[in-house]
């Protein structure tokens, strides 16, 4: 669907990416980083630019600081074809940012969230008819002005006539305030990964998960790792294998680059498993370069490194 527009609402900050640690951190101590990248952060804003970079018209609702870390957001999101037209500066309040600290495929993350708590449900655009096909959200603990509405936001967005995915992503409080049982029948597409799942049904195994939030589910994408995906759909069930890819600096992203994957093939109507494939596969690109957008710059390098670490082409939509 080559006018296919999508929504994406969510939390904006910077990451300042720490890699190759000599060791875990210590209280009263100190350690060395070999490298260091300040680049665009946050799960909703990979997602977004990952998503124009493979040619969907994208557009993000957010709000930043008026300082300088929020002018860098701004300029990365532009740069990289995403609409900012409902990015909101605020004055009063800084950027979030977020320390990654990266060893191999895991990472420790300390984030002072900012101005992401200030969005609200009066700053999302909910024309009728829509004027976006598809409304995607992250990372909703990290965001407090809108935790509360979530289930309205979903059910205006499918009144609206959009179709809709929620990456919930961890909860530092450790709380999980969300009730799927009202809002997973609004979600067309729930995008967790397995620890996310347990810790939301607080199950013993993505087994038991599964059969919690069962009822309440559309379709669900389970991100695996190197495990690659699940996808569920009514009685269906598919896993689909991880791509392995030549090159791995760090995971930083990746499962934000699984979900612009999946949802560009989800809005132009492919198979569930054509899907997780096209989510697997963007997972996998992302891990070849720093940071979360890195391996996303240009189209034409997207292709070339397709081509040089997968064998695979990338088809249009």
């Amino acid at each position: 669907m080559s006018n296919a527009k999508l929504l994406v609402v969510g939390e904006l900050n910077v990451d300042l990416i720490l890699n190759d640690i000599h060791a875990f951190p210590q209280l009263g101590k100190e350690t060395i980083a070999d490298e260091m990248h300040i680049c665009l952060g946050s799960s909703s804003a990979i997602m977004a630019a990952n998503s124009a970079a493979l040619g969907v018209d994208t557009t993000f609702c957010g709000v930043v600081g008026d300082d300088q870390f929020g002018d860098f957001i701004l300029r990365e999101l532009q740069s990289k074809s995403v609409d900012c037209a409902h990015v909101r500066k605020l004055a009063a309040r800084q950027t979030g940012c977020t320390l990654v600290m990266s060893y191999g495929q895991d990472r420790a993350n300390v984030t002072f969230p900012g101005a992401m708590n200030a969005l609200t449900l009066s700053e999302i655009p909910f024309e009728e008819p829509a004027v976006y096909q598809h409304l995607h959200l992250s990372s909703l603990f990290l965001q407090k002005g809108i935790q509360k509405d979530i289930e309205l936001i979903l059910k205006k967005a499918k009144a609206a006539g959009m179709t809709t995915s929620l990456d919930l992503q961890w909860d530092p409080a450790g709380q999980w305030a969300f009730d799927y049982a009202r809002c997973l029948p609004y979600v067309d597409v729930f995008m967790p990964n397995e620890s996310e799942l347990l810790a939301l049904t607080r199950a013993g195994s993505v087994g038991g998960a599964i059969e919690i939030i069962g009822p309440y589910l559309n379709t669900l994408a389970l991100k695996m790792g190197k495990s690659g995906s699940m996808g569920i759909r009514g009685d269906r069930q598919v896993t689909v294998p991880a791509f392995e890819g030549k090159q791995f600096v760090d995971a930083i992203g990746a499962g934000d680059s699984f979900n612009a994957g999946f949802i560009r093939k989800y809005m132009a109507g492919a198979g569930l498993e054509e899907c997780l494939r096209e989510g697997n596969l963007m997972g996998a690109v992302n891990t070849t370069a720093a940071g979360g957008t890195g391996a996303f710059s240009d189209r034409q390098k997207l292709h070339e490194t397709i081509q040089a670490f997968l064998g695979l082409e990338l088809n249009p939509i």
